[in-house]
């Protein structure tokens, strides 16, 4: 008889900490950058000050993004770590207690309660606070908080997309350098968001569309915004 196969299935869920960070880093970048761009081309800044303008924006974003990520993301972390404590202390303090809540949860999910009871058990004998991290506080090794992860993602994509509309900037004529930017910039979203949603096994085009209808909005305010303080000036 022919040993069986184990059967092989790709999840997604392992990429969300690093993915999320990523796509709202180059996300940002893209947007932010472009915005800032169009904003001050759109006063009638000279072209050197545009591409000044873009250069200081894509390094106070970078860092902006890492620090903001870096403390967010360990703020979860600290919740989680003192979550975990105080159910490694509950189960210390009354195992009996912790195990019918288990229980309780495994019933409420579906099912039998003399077959929640001995699931409760064999868990709590293996792994009482890994069972209790999963099923009660929701905390898994997948979903957990990473920071370091996070702020480097989050500041290495803002970085890479920044880049990209200030080598648009840098290589487009100064007099077009809005029409540029803004339509080349659009195409680079339509491609981060398909990008990101095929990644995360979402769909394509809504994934594309999502991302670049709110990054042009934003070009389109902030050009607005440019051109009002140009005309004043």
């Amino acid at each position: 008889m022919a040993p069986s196969r184990r059967h092989a299935e790709r999840h997604r869920t392992d990429r969300i900490g690093w993915l999320r960070a990523a796509v709202l880093g180059a996300n940002d970048g893209i947007v932010s950058t472009a915005s800032l761009v169009v904003g001050v081309a759109a006063a009638s800044a000279s072209s050197g000050n545009v591409l000044l303008t873009g250069i200081a924006g894509l390094v106070a974003g970078a860092m902006s993004m890492a620090a903001g990520e870096y403390v967010s993301v360990h703020s979860q972390s600290d919740t989680e770590r003192a979550d975990l404590a105080r159910e490694r202390a509950e189960l210390d303090a009354d195992p009996a207690a912790e195990q019918r809540e288990l229980v309780a949860i495994y019933v409420a999910r579906g099912l039998e309660p003399d077959l929640a009871t001995q699931v409760a058990a064999q868990l709590m004998r293996h792994d009482a606070l890994g069972a209790h991290a999963r099923d009660e506080l929701g905390i898994s090794e997948a979903f957990s908080a990473r920071p370091l992860q996070a702020a480097l993602a989050s500041a290495g994509s803002f970085a890479v997309g920044a880049a990209l509309p200030l080598a648009v900037t840098a290589a487009a004529p100064a007099a077009s350098v809005i029409p540029w930017v803004s339509g080349t910039s659009i195409v680079f979203l339509a491609v981060l968001g398909a990008v990101a949603a095929r990644a995360g096994g979402a769909g394509v085009l809504a994934g594309a569309w999502r991302v670049t209808f709110w990054g042009a909005l934003a070009m389109a305010i902030t050009a607005g915004v440019g051109a009002l303080f140009g005309a004043v000036v």
